[in-house]
């Protein structure tokens, strides 16, 4: 399996992690849009919650077509969703693995819940989903000065970089 973890990415770029994580959880809960590839080979987008840890990232997927599409081509593109009063943005790509450790779903479903402790949705309903663990090939950072800002500052990472 390629890329890195995010705890891998996060000790050679503290900022860029900083950073992102302050954009996918901005709201004080991670949300993002995932992209995956369609079995005839074109995209599928849709809003996730992806769970952040200071070693990795991670998202609990419902059984569906998204969640086939990752079985059967780990590749992904996970975006953050737009902010209020600029155009800053956070973009990875990388691959997916199922996670089937006890301990680790048990811990992740205890830090989801208690990050959303409004919505109604229990233990056995979560346990139904698929836990992915997210490895990082690419990651690209822009931040800007508003909307329509003409110099918007990219910092681009990628595994090879």
């Amino acid at each position: 399996m390629t890329g890195i973890t995010w705890g891998a990415l996060r000790e050679t770029e503290p900022e860029l992690v900083a950073a992102g994580r302050e954009l996918l959880y901005r709201v004080g809960v991670g949300l993002a849009f995932l992209s995956t590839v369609r079995r005839d080979g074109g995209p599928r987008l849709h809003p996730i919650c992806p769970v952040l840890t200071d070693s990795a990232m991670y998202a609990f997927i419902i059984p569906s077509p998204k969640c086939d599409d990752l079985r059967r081509d780990p590749r992904y593109a996970l975006h953050s969703f737009p902010t209020d009063d600029n155009e800053d943005a956070f973009y990875v790509t990388g691959t997916v693995q199922v996670v089937d450790d006890p301990k680790l779903r048990a811990a992740l479903t205890r830090q989801f819940l208690d990050e959303r402790p409004t919505i109604n949705l229990s233990q056995d309903e979560l346990a139904e989903q698929i836990l992915f663990a997210f490895r990082i090939d690419r990651c690209l950072l822009t931040r800007t000065d508003g909307f329509g800002d003409p110099n918007p500052r990219h910092t681009i990472w990628h595994e090879d970089h």
